[in-house]
């Protein structure tokens, strides 16, 4: 039994010690066959070590509860990424809690990972759970690298749910008329943008100033730091384009190429966007279609994948592998040329089968001659 208050107790021949520091309970093994005053000296440094943080257990600065972690990965976010991007690390933080806010890092294990990903997974959230664990583990990372932290990350071993590939909605000439039909100025100018510029509409379009638009040339600047990929990029304007912004101009109230009437630059067009798909009678088409529309066209027409990425800005070639579902009809058109060429195969071998003749190829190989050579018997 445990002497009350020094909160040793012998069990069979080996002591142990049994004590709360913090609020956690530890139960540390002695040493076997020894006396109770070596027993307890040997529990005054344990209780030493953890209070130091030597024991590994309870250690100070060496860990923190979720809640902070999660405070302190937001501040980073805030100083270091895009709006855009901190809003959806902050989404997927606040989904995270749901789980692990009451714990602290060293207390989440990679079973309580791969649970939170399945309760995800049945909430029919598939994508999104692959997003929380990609911005948990970031977390784990940082907080690693800032010596907050010195466990295991326990996402590295969890596997991401496979995403399917799905195959991107676009829109056809006829559908893009409708829409802009639908779309009051200036979203009929953004889309535009969109469609015919390749620009991301919240974060590059919404945030163009008329500072880089140059009309007399032709030309738009996506700036690096609204770029996706950290890179500035110049986009030639076609005539719909510069149309639209040579219109756009004329009324300008401001710095920011789209504006309210009060000049003031847009925060979002999801809600006009999505009133003039309505309008337009299209499903399943978001801003981000126009950008998808941009890529599927150029392809379609045979641009080389070097142009197109760098005309929409993406950082690698293989991001635009998921654009080649490209026009059906081509594939088609693709596959009828192989009957005609097969059918002007077959023409040709049997007008030359018609037009060939001993008399000729004699004529051809020996020219005019009183007499044609004869054929030697032997």
């Amino acid at each position: 039994m445990a002497r009350k208050g020094d909160g040793l107790y012998l069990r069979g021949s080996t002591w142990y010690l049994d004590c709360r520091i913090d609020g956690a309970r530890h139960v540390i093994k002695l040493g076997k066959g020894i006396k109770r005053t070596v027993a307890g000296e040997l529990a005054n440094v344990k209780r030493a070590g953890i209070l130091k943080g030597e024991a590994g257990i309870g250690r100070k600065n060496k860990d923190l509860p979720f809640k902070d972690a999660r405070e302190k990965f937001e501040a980073w976010a805030d100083a270091n990424k895009k709006p855009n991007t901190v809003t959806t690390y902050k989404e997927c933080l606040r989904r995270l809690a749901e789980s692990f806010g009451t714990k602290r890092l060293s207390e989440i294990a990679p079973f309580h990972v791969e649970a939170h990903k399945q309760k995800r997974i049945q909430a029919g959230a598939r994508v999104r759970a692959n997003r929380e664990l990609a911005v948990l583990k970031a977390l784990f990372h940082r907080c690693q690298d800032w010596t907050l932290f010195e466990g295991v990350n326990p996402v590295c071993t969890v596997k991401l749910v496979k995403e399917p590939r799905q195959r991107l909605r676009h829109l056809e000439p006829e559908e893009e008329r409708r829409l802009l039909q639908a779309a009051p100025e200036p979203l009929r100018s953004i889309i535009l943008v969109g469609m015919h510029c390749g620009l991301r509409l919240q974060s590059e379009a919404l945030t163009l100033r008329w500072a880089d638009v140059d009309l007399s040339r032709r030309t738009l600047t996506v700036q690096a730091g609204y770029a996706k990929s950290g890179q500035t990029r110049t986009v030639p304007l076609n005539s719909a384009v510069q149309a639209a912004l040579s219109r756009l101009k004329t009324e300008a109230r401001g710095e920011f190429v789209f504006t309210t009437r009060t000049g003031k630059p847009y925060d979002s067009i999801r809600n006009g966007f999505e009133s003039a798909c309505t309008r337009a009678g299209l499903e399943g088409v978001t801003p981000h279609t126009t950008r998808h529309s941009f890529a599927t066209r150029l392809i379609a027409g045979g641009v080389d994948l070097r142009t197109v990425q760098e005309l929409g800005g993406w950082s690698s070639l293989r991001m635009l592998e998921r654009y080649g579902h490209v026009a059906p009809g081509r594939k088609a058109q693709a596959v009828e040329g192989l009957v005609e060429e097969f059918h002007n195969g077959i023409h040709n071998s049997e007008d030359t089968r018609r037009t060939t003749n001993p008399l000729t190829t004699r004529k051809q190989r020996y020219g005019e001659v009183a007499e044609w050579p004869k054929a030697t018997v032997c």
